[in-house]
């Protein structure tokens, strides 16, 4: 029997399995283990598996891993917990514990490098900057005819901007939509979004991956914020505010230039939550 050491950390609601493994585990190995410890009956529980290993380009990299065992390009929230992880943990002695060792982390991801600002339990990234910007994409559910839009913020994400968002069936519709031939054969994340003010917004988040409804999504709140001041005409630099179903509000900022969004950051809160050891 093989044992893992594991620290259990949650950001906004998104909570996730933290590992750092040697490269002789390979992704087959990977993927079952993401299966097995993110099952909250039979395993530790968990959105998302994050696999730790060195880098030859940043300062550590990250391997992303959904409860089916599919593997995701980028992770927002995840991205702010390994920050965290790295800075309170990783390479400290007992008297540095929970004390920043880095001013500015940079995260290896399959979506690109993502840059790490750490404040106590506060982190801040700043991701790559988003593409395949597509409005008004006509689809049908349940007969019945829907404009969506879609922005790649790391990973896919389809975004609705809709009226009385707490009544929204987001499993069935998100699940519908997640699967639609529109966007195969990767799929797409959907996100839910009702405009609460000028600088603020509620968002609700069906996650590929995980097939459920999740308490948060880092890169749906950065993808609904954009798609957010395309439709409301928002320009130079902004600052929102997103409402997520866990009650945390995250911040992001960005700059809008001729059009094109650059300079994107997430914001807000972390925790460790538990060390342990899972037996393989």
């Amino acid at each position: 029997m093989r044992q893992i050491d594991f620290t259990k950390m949650v950001a906004s609601g998104n909570d996730f399995i933290i590992a750092e493994l040697k490269n002789s585990t390979n992704s087959k190995q990977l993927k079952n283990l993401a299966k097995k410890t993110c099952d909250r009956k039979y395993g530790v529980g968990a959105d998302g598996f994050l696999v730790l290993r060195k880098s030859k380009i940043a300062d550590v990299k990250m391997r992303i891993f959904n409860p089916d065992g599919s593997e995701a390009e980028m992770c927002g929230n995840g991205a702010r917990c390994i920050a965290l992880w790295v800075n309170a943990i990783r390479n400290t002695s007992p008297a540095q514990a929970g004390k920043a060792q880095y001013s500015i982390l940079k995260i290896e991801t399959k979506a690109g490098i993502i840059e790490s600002q750490v404040n106590g339990n506060n982190v801040k990234i700043k991701l790559t900057d988003p593409k395949d910007l597509r409005l008004d994409i006509p689809i049908k559910i349940n007969n019945r005819p829907l404009k969506v839009n879609f922005i790649n913020t790391g990973v896919p994400h389809t975004v609705i901007f809709v009226e009385g968002l707490d009544k929204i069936d987001v499993f069935n519709l998100g699940r519908q939509i997640r699967y639609h031939q529109k966007f195969k054969p990767a799929g797409t994340n959907v996100d839910f979004v009702e405009v609460l003010s000028d600088n603020s917004i509620k968002i609700r988040t069906y996650e590929r991956g995980v097939e459920d409804e999740t308490l948060a999504c880092g890169t749906g709140v950065v993808a609904s914020t954009l798609l957010y001041a395309i439709r409301y005409t928002l320009y130079a630099t902004s600052l929102i505010e997103v409402h997520t179903k866990s009650g945390e509000i995250l911040k992001v900022y960005f700059d809008r230039i001729d059009g094109k969004f650059t300079n994107v950051w997430l914001e807000g809160k972390t925790k460790i939550v538990y060390m342990g050891v899972y037996h393989v």
